[in-house]
């Protein structure tokens, strides 16, 4: 095993332009990059958006160029970071990321990306972080921190071993979209689009087809090294929950917290802050805990199948209503008041049934690639650690 040297950020990176774009094209547009375009699943931008200068946020400022690294300064828990593609080269990035622009004769742009999405960066950014409810680190802080450093020659290799693994983490979770797909294509077949219901289907509001609505605990919950699980957003998937990076808690804290909100088997659970509007069904009888994040809603079972609400809830257009809700307020959240008067439509219990039997089948499928990426994930985290150890 090799050992790197340790060498800051900062001393390997170019500066980044600024402009103000109202001022400076008044008549013109741009490409911005905000902290909701990129994917913090797949560490991609998939939502910039053309705007008119006029109408520039204040906070875009940043000129970005192709193979920069954006590198979210809130929550960094979450771990919103993206290498800007050639097709972005020029676009403007929200002063919400920390651009990190690569010294070609020092830092090669790959490496650079893998390392700012490993584990040890995640965790040093998290400890230094500031602020109980919106955590946040400062460029400086950003760029301070310190990478291990080879020579060029393995930053490269290093970059394109990890990068294959990557690759084939987008195709398993290509697949498991298409199955998504397949299954919302069913749905929207059966019972049509929320919005039109052509199918005139009898509307009601969440609020009263459910038979508890609440979300997490409030107060921090006291946590401790194994116990009982507790969840957060960043657990709730769509279609399923997360187990693997969970926090734990003890009897008596689960005794407190469950109290309040107690997830069973047949639950709808929503992610209400953070990432908004993922939803899963809880399909376990073990018994865990929810922090503020989640929203749990528990259906009436004589009036809506719970697996056609999950489905209902993560159509298109559900998940827009949710954004649009959530992004109502400065900062990003989903209330339980919200989400009680969202509208759902309830076609005949029985073919709600039908769908969710088709539905099954579909997700043993589905479980059966989620496995797959669960092992290619596993090896991709060891390359990880192998790789910034000098053991690759």
């Amino acid at each position: 095993m090799r050992s790197f040297p340790s060498v800051g950020i900062g001393e390997l990176v170019a500066p980044v332009e600024s402009w103000t774009p109202e001022r400076d094209d008044p008549d013109g547009a741009f490409t911005y990059i905000d902290l909701s375009a990129v994917n913090q699943d797949t560490k991609a931008i998939t939502g910039a958006r053309q705007l008119a200068c006029a109408d520039a946020p204040s906070r875009a400022r940043q000129l970005v160029q192709a193979d920069d690294v954006l590198v979210s300064t809130v929550r960094p828990n979450l771990n919103a970071v993206a290498r800007v593609p050639q097709v972005l080269d020029g676009a403007t990035a929200s002063t919400g990321f920390c651009v990190v622009r690569a010294r070609a004769e020092k830092l090669d742009g790959g490496y650079l990306f893998q390392w700012v999405r490993s584990p040890p960066f995640v965790s040093d950014m998290v400890r230094m972080a500031t602020g109980a409810s919106y955590p946040a680190v400062s460029d400086r802080i950003v760029l301070n921190s310190k990478l291990p450093l080879p020579p060029l020659p393995e930053q490269r290799r290093i970059a394109e071993i990890l990068d294959k693994a990557d690759a084939l983490r987008a195709k398993r979770r290509a697949a498991l979209a298409q199955l998504d797909a397949l299954t919302q294509s069913i749905f929207l077949d059966m019972f049509g689009d929320p919005v039109t219901n052509p199918k005139r289907w009898a509307r009601e509001v969440i609020g009263e087809i459910a038979e508890q609505l609440t979300d997490g605990e409030h107060l921090t919950p006291r946590r401790t090294r194994e116990g009982i699980k507790l969840l957060s957003a960043r657990n709730i998937r769509d279609g399923y929950l997360d187990f693997v990076n969970v926090d734990y808690i003890d009897a008596d804290e689960y005794e407190r917290i469950s109290r309040r909100c107690d997830p069973v088997a047949g639950d709808v659970l929503i992610s209400c802050s953070g990432t908004i509007g993922r939803v899963a069904s809880v399909e376990t009888t073990e018994k865990f805990s929810l922090v503020r994040s989640a929203a749990l809603v528990r259906p009436n079972r004589d009036r809506i199948a719970h697996k056609f609400l999950e489905h209902y809830l993560r159509t298109p257009a559900m998940k827009a209503r949710m954004l649009l809700r959530a992004n109502a307020s400065s900062q990003a959240n989903l209330f339980q008041g919200q989400i009680r008067e969202f509208p759902v439509y309830l076609p005949p219990l029985r073919l709600q049934i039908e769908f969710a039997d088709r539905a099954a089948s579909i997700g043993r499928l589905r479980n059966h690639e989620r496995g797959s990426l669960s092992e290619i994930d596993a090896l991709f985290a060891s390359l990880q650690h192998r790789a910034f150890r000098g053991d690759l």
